[in-house]
């Protein structure tokens, strides 16, 4: 790619720079720990990687991380996977995210919105009292540190509350979005046995109802290691026989009680997408979490009290975990419950203003929704308060960028970011000190030695490679379940160069130091030898507007040959004749490689996507290399398993 240095979107002003935590971070970290002063972020970053126990020292200190009993050092080895962070200290995830009742009691930690779009406050002295009172009955009903309590909740207050409460008696956090069907869900929880099970009576998802009572009743009868199943009554029905009511459980004015646990202890399983077999069950650590979070939304995010952090998701995605950690900070959380697009393309941008975010996440795929339905965000609704808008998911286009700074504001600060549920955070996103330019992720995070790697271990600078990480990062998992030998965590990430993290993305690492991301590294296009990954596809063939949603694979043919369809769901209306196919050929071969124009163009019903919404590009590819449906895709991970009907039919019929 180009390494000339183009105009940035955005820059951020002399006055925002001095204003960024980020700044007083550095000057601080040079003052106390021997950081560089000069240099700005190249330089603080490239001294978090070589001095990466000082740092993480000082991020420690910086964030007055409340540690029971003192670490013996900051890392004991740098081996991966397995490095020993802060071994033999303690402390509490929980106390840290409910430390701000203390000076703001009667101040939003939360606010709540639903489809209506009307905020309702829950005050940090209320969210204490809930996860006190919750905690206690926890441990009435005997959960123990390192027993599990699942939910399957809508994002709401009382999954915070129970992530919380689970959180402070030492217990394991781990939960499903109630649109996930009962074989999703048991894939998930039936790994981990969890002793306890928080439930909605249903959830309210595009203006209807959706009653998941006989869901409820399937997990309760398939979880035979539940001891207490919570009734949350979001839709006012009855508890289940033998359920406990959730306002019996939180009416206490009871303190919460921390139990302080090792740094590694657990404090939630997260889910791969499980496109392929059973979801990975990723175990993260309390102290792992809150380390690298704070640094995340501390630093990188630029969060602190006084601002409201909105991020679109469901309890399903790691991103509602990310949301929840803007507790730390101090930072009043937005909880929305309810469908991205109701009752119109612009809901998001309404809920923005009407709880004042200041950092507002979403998908790069709502953003281009948004610019293809003609939404104006600022024409129709106040977003003076929004500082930035953060977008991940998948990359997000140049028009996506050009759009945002267009229709939002001129000084708007733009963070694409990218990262992974492995980690439960960043990789490269958001730095508030530096420029944005149009496709690119600003920086790789501080900590984390970002490389882009040839197959041979050779870094590339301004080239196609893929996206490794050489140190340990603190959020790293500690292991997955039911893997006693580690061997399934070691395969996933560790196998392809030994003792280095491959996370399986595209990337390029340009000279000025910003990152562009290009796709999954597994559903790479490889044509003639020139790789190309599939999101450049899609940001190329989705402007044109017959265009809903696309998707490619490459297939290498018996006879050595290669065969790489485009599939395409086509907006309302229009039809796939020779006119749009040539310019589809046309737009990939001038904008992106004529060998990458693809020799079939396919309409197809639709796109079929994880449940966190991703394009299963491996699944569609090993369906159309004959693979039967049962062995190419786990069913429970998918959005919509009868569209893989079409892709298996044209397995069947091909020539």
């Amino acid at each position: 790619m180009s390494t000339v240095n183009p105009q940035p979107l955005w820059q951020p002003t002399a006055e925002r720079i001095a204003e960024a935590r980020i700044t007083r971070f550095q000057a601080w970290a040079a003052e106390h720990h021997g950081a560089p002063a000069d240099g700005g972020y190249a330089a603080l970053h490239r001294w978090s990687v070589d001095e990466l126990e000082t740092f993480w020292k000082a991020v420690t200190e910086w964030f007055d991380v409340r540690f029971t009993t003192p670490y013996e050092r900051v890392l004991g080895d740098r081996s991966m996977p397995g490095a020993p962070w802060f071994p033999g200290a303690t402390l509490n995830y929980a106390e840290h995210a409910l430390r701000a009742a203390d000076s703001r009691a009667d101040e939003p930690a939360l606010l709540h919105v639903d489809e209506t779009h009307d905020p309702r406050p829950v005050t940090w002295a209320d969210l204490r009292r809930q996860v006190g009172s919750l905690a206690a009955e926890l441990r009435a009903l005997g959960v123990r540190p390192g027993d599990r309590v699942s939910g399957y909740l809508p994002n709401i207050p009382e999954a915070v509350v129970a992530l919380l409460a689970t959180a402070a008696v030492g217990g394991v956090w781990t939960s499903c979005a109630p649109d996930f069907g009962a074989r999703s869900v048991l894939d998930r929880f039936q790994q981990v046995e969890p002793v306890v099970l928080f439930t909605v009576d249903g959830y309210r998802y595009g203006g209807k109802e959706h009653d998941r009572r006989e869901i409820v009743a399937e997990l309760r009868r398939e979880l035979p290691t539940l001891r207490a199943v919570v009734h949350i009554p979001l839709l006012g029905t009855e508890a289940p026989d033998g359920a406990l009511e959730w306002s019996a459980l939180t009416a206490a004015d009871t303190a919460p009680v921390f139990e302080q646990v090792p740094f590694d202890h657990p404090l939630w399983v997260l889910y791969s997408s499980g496109t392929t077999g059973l979801p990975k069950a990723i175990v993260q650590s309390q102290g792992g979490i809150l380390v690298e979070h704070l640094k995340q939304l501390g630093l990188h995010c630029d969060l602190g009290p006084g601002d409201r952090f909105f991020w679109y998701t469901s309890t399903g995605w790691m991103m509602w975990n990310f949301l929840v950690s803007g507790l730390l900070t101090g930072t009043t959380v937005v909880l929305y419950d309810g469908s991205p697009g109701h009752p119109d393309t612009g809901a998001q941008w309404r809920i923005a203003e009407r709880t004042g975010a200041t950092l507002y996440g979403t998908s790069a795929a709502y953003v281009m929704a948004c610019r293809k339905a003609g939404v104006h965000p600022s024409r129709d609704h106040d977003l003076s308060a929004v500082k930035c808008v953060a977008t991940t998911g998948s990359p997000l286009p140049p028009d996506g960028f050009r759009w945002l700074h267009d229709e939002v504001r001129h000084d708007l600060w733009i963070a694409s970011v990218s990262g992974g549920t492995d980690v439960c955070s960043c990789f490269a996103g958001a730095v508030p000190t530096l420029p944005v330019h149009v496709g690119e992720l600003q920086a790789p995070c501080l900590g984390t030695d970002l490389q882009s790697w040839d197959p041979s271990g050779k870094p590339l600078t301004d080239e196609v490679g893929e996206l490794v990480v050489t140190n340990p990062m603190p959020s790293m998992p500690i292991h997955f379940w039911n893997d006693p030998d580690g061997s399934r965590y070691h395969d996933s990430y560790f196998d392809t160069y030994p003792g280095v993290w491959r996370h399986g993305d595209w990337i390029t690492l340009t000279s000025r130091g910003s990152v562009v991301i290009h796709g999954r590294s597994d559903s790479t296009l490889n044509r003639q030898g020139v790789r190309m990954g599939s999101a450049d596809i899609y940001e190329a063939v989705e402007r044109l507007p017959e265009i809903k949603e696309s998707l490619v694979v490459g297939i290498e043919q018996p006879d050595g040959g290669y065969w790489m369809p485009l599939f395409v769901h086509l907006a309302p209306g229009a039809t796939l004749d020779d006119d749009l196919t040539d310019r589809i050929r046309k737009t990939i071969r001038t904008q992106l490689s004529p060998r990458h124009v693809p020799d079939e163009i396919i309409e197809v019903p639709g796109i079929p996507h994880t449940l966190t919404g991703k394009r299963i590009e491996v699944p569609v590819k090993r369906l159309l290399q004959g693979t039967p449906l049962e062995k190419a895709v786990n069913p429970g991970s998918i959005d919509n398993l009868d569209l893989l009907a079409h892709y298996q039919e044209l397995a069947r019929t091909r020539p």
